[in-house]
């Protein structure tokens, strides 16, 4: 198993290396930021579902919570510190097959003294709600004085915006440590708990003040003779499901007193074994000539595990997981398109409840559809817990004009709802549930249908969608985007097959439905086989876009053209129409997809970290290997390559999905076609053999392809049909067949 690692301690690279090496279990997750203090280190810790309205007028945060990790260390006099002394070794890694991260450091003080610190966290896999941590010192040229001091520090803000009101914070019988916060606007209560314990007898003092309940912990440290200090925590939250009638403020002590006498290494056991049945159902293997493909398989993979809040309905994906406050936790299209097909090839039943997100928010989507002057259900752009619209009116201002840039994705980035509905729909083609697909499918599709059919307006005999914004955020308000309009015309056909499939007598809608399928407007290639990206798109000048790609990510385009001027180019964010290849491929010829993608290609910038993963994908189904493969590396790079600052807000929860997806419905091609699994394998030359397990209509495979052969395996479920190469198979054991 592939580990992330920091050989040396920088400065410039503290928050990605923060974001990258999080902890976390779904239920909350913890930036990895030193347990020493260092200026313009975030840290963070949030728990999914908690959000919260600085102000009215303002969008809701995910709540940066009170810090459970920090110390002060201080070791003869002198407080540790990677920016004095001297660092004579340094290591730290986050393991993804256990979840552990651990930093090891020799380092020599002012006065030529060297101690060994290590350093242990873990979010526990197997208990949600449990946080523990080690530190194990080790003074190693002579006797030495030492003082720690740690606690829970509420003086934590989101970037400055105070969440929380500090209810009540004490010290319980055994020097349990607890405070009480809820948050000012949501009115969500959070029960923090944590207790040190220490391999020698020392005394302990407790201290309550400026929002800091801290324990101090003083200790004589003989030579080489190691101190281990162990610090449990636990949280719990008024949302949580399984307090069992206890208050948070109750939960908390009893589990902590559990899992405190239970000890570290105990604790980490536990949820390693957590992990590696994680692994072993869900680890998708490259032999790759490049040892980075598997690394970064594995922290996508890891990740999405560690993201997404299964274990709550009310619910959802941030664009940044729970690894930052970047776009403040809110929930995006990234969730169903990039996120949810993880889930629903390896357990279905996450990509269910994630879909049952968006079913409880149903009555705010029509509220905003209504409020807005259409039917049926308008989600929004941006959301949140309470399911209503948190897109900010306005952007940062811009430094070269001085001015706010209005947000115009909540007016017109209408294309979620169809993403939404197209998501259900590969649900059920990959599950068949025909429970969620009678209730809470069908009324998605009906109600996100009716939208687009009043969305629709009539010219010259036909139905168009105007003034609208697709994928691709740098060209706004638009007519007859090729996305958007595809994308309504499969949802509304969708609605009417499982109509008819139930038995639905909604006559109304389906004969609105039938009529808007007849006489929607669906813009096709042109002489040279390209699909316009809207009305407008290719009549507009081009500029020499060489410069931006090279620095694609940055949005530096913007420093030289206002948004205005970009809008009037064909410059593309991310390409719409390679988007809509990708989702619905079997609308278009292969020819098709390939022309669209040079095409497209030339006029994209990806300063959309979503972009590169979906050029993969559409390349390697139209044979171009080879640059589906640098797509490919490329967006592996996005918060893994080199780049200090790429995600110092947290990472790009979406762009590790598509990693994954690149894998799998690029490389290894995966489709569901006439209700059964499709693989047409491309792999790259650099990789002789690909690997994955994978959920299907109940039965659980094992897929292995070299470039000479496939073998499917039926490790659990039914006897199962697929096609491979264009050719059927009974999978009731094991098939191989020769790609040759």
């Amino acid at each position: 198993m592939k580990k992330l690692d920091e050989n040396r301690f920088d400065l410039r690279y503290i928050n990605k290396f923060a974001s990258l090496m999080t902890v976390g279990n779904g239920y909350f997750g913890l930036r990895a930021s030193h347990e020493e203090n260092y200026v313009g280190q975030t840290r963070g810790m949030y728990v999914a579902g908690i959000y919260n309205k600085a102000t009215a007028n303002e969008p809701s945060d995910l709540v940066n919570l009170p810090d459970m990790v920090g110390m002060n260390i201080e070791l003869d006099g002198e407080y540790f510190s990677l920016i004095t002394g001297e660092i004579l070794s340094y290591q730290r890694q986050l393991n993804l097959e256990n979840g552990e991260l651990r930093r090891d450091i020799v380092w020599k003080n002012g006065a030529g003294s060297r101690f060994r610190l290590t350093f242990q966290r873990l979010a526990a896999k197997n208990d949600l709600h449990v946080l523990a941590t080690k530190l194990t010192v080790t003074s190693l040229d002579k006797p030495a004085q030492m003082k720690i001091v740690t606690g829970i520090d509420a003086q934590q803000t989101n970037y400055g915006r105070q969440h929380l009101i500090e209810e009540k914070v004490r010290v319980a019988e055994g020097d349990l440590l607890q405070g009480i916060y809820k948050t000012t606007e949501s009115g969500q209560t959070i029960a923090l708990a944590a207790c040190c314990t220490c391999s020698a007898n020392g005394g302990i003092a407790h201290t309550a003040k400026n929002r800091q309940l801290l324990s101090a912990i003083k200790h004589d440290l003989p030579a080489d003779a190691p101190f281990v200090l162990e610090k449990i925590g636990v949280i719990y939250t008024s949302l949580d499901g399984d307090l069992r009638e206890q208050s948070p403020e109750e939960a908390s002590e009893a589990a902590l007193r559990s899992f405190s006498a239970a000890g570290y290494d105990a604790l980490l056991h536990e949820s390693a074994a957590e992990w590696a049945q994680f692994w072993k159902e869900k680890r998708i293997k490259v032999s790759s000539t490049r040892d980075f493909d598997q690394l970064a398989l594995d922290f996508s993979v890891y990740q999405l595990e560690v993201m997404t809040p299964a274990h709550d309905e009310r619910f959802s994906v941030g664009a940044k997981g729970l690894t930052g406050e970047g776009y403040k936790g809110h929930v995006f299209w990234d969730t169903e398109i990039f996120i949810i097909p993880f889930h629903l090839f390896t357990e279905p039943e996450k990509a269910r409840k994630l879909l049952r997100y968006r079913y409880l928010k149903l009555k705010q989507a029509l509220g905003k559809a209504a409020s807005n002057g259409y039917e049926g259900a308008l989600f929004p752009w941006e959301s949140a817990f309470t399911g209503e619209e948190e897109t900010p009116e306005f952007a940062a201002i811009n430094i070269k004009t001085g001015k706010r840039q209005k947000v115009a994705s909540a007016l017109a980035e209408h294309h979620i709802v169809a993403d939404i509905a197209y998501t259900v729909v590969k649900y059920y083609q990959n599950t068949l549930d025909d429970t969620f697909m009678k209730k809470e499918g069908l009324e998605l599709l009906k109600e996100t249908s009716r939208f687009w059919i009043s969305r629709a307006e009539e010219e010259q005999g036909q139905l168009v969608i105007k003034d609208v914004i697709g994928p691709d955020e740098y060209t706004e308000h638009v007519d007859n985007n090729a996305f958007t309009n595809y994308m309504a015309w499969y949802n509304v056909k969708q609605a009417l097959f499982f109509m008819d499939k139930y038995g639905d007598d909604d006559g109304q809608l389906k004969n609105r439905g039938h009529e808007f399928l007849k006489r929607l407007y669906l813009p096709k290639a042109n002489d040279d086989k390209i699909i316009p990206q809207d009305d407008t798109f290719l009549s507009k000048p081009e500029i020499d876009l060489s410069r931006y790609k090279l620095a694609q990510g940055s949005q530096g385009i913007l420093m030289d053209y206002s948004r205005q001027e970009v809008n009037e180019m064909q410059i593309l964010k991310q390409a719409d129409v390679v988007m809509l290849l990708y989702l619905l491929p079997d609308l278009f010829p292969r020819d098709i997809l390939s022309k669209n993608l040079d095409y497209y290609e030339e006029h994209t910038i990806h300063d959309s970290s979503l972009s590169k993963a979906i050029h993969a994908i559409v390349a390697a189904r139209a044979g171009d290997i080879d640059k589906s493969y640098q797509f490919f590396q490329e967006s592996c790079l996005i918060d893994l390559g080199p780049n200090p600052h790429s995600s110092d807000e947290g990472l790009h929860a979406a762009s590790l999905g598509a990693i994954w997806m690149a894998a799998m419905f690029g490389f290894a091609n995966v489709s569901i076609k006439n209700q059964r699994l499709n693989l047409d394998p491309r792999l790259p030359s650099e990789w002789s053999e690909l690997t994955f397990p994978l959920i299907f209509q109940g039965t659980r495979l094992h897929i292995a392809i070299t470039h000479e052969q496939a073998v499917i395996t039926k490790v659990a479920g039914d006897d199962l049909y697929i096609e491979l190469k264009g050719n059927v198979f009974l999978v009731s054991n094991i098939v191989e067949v020769d790609l040759g």
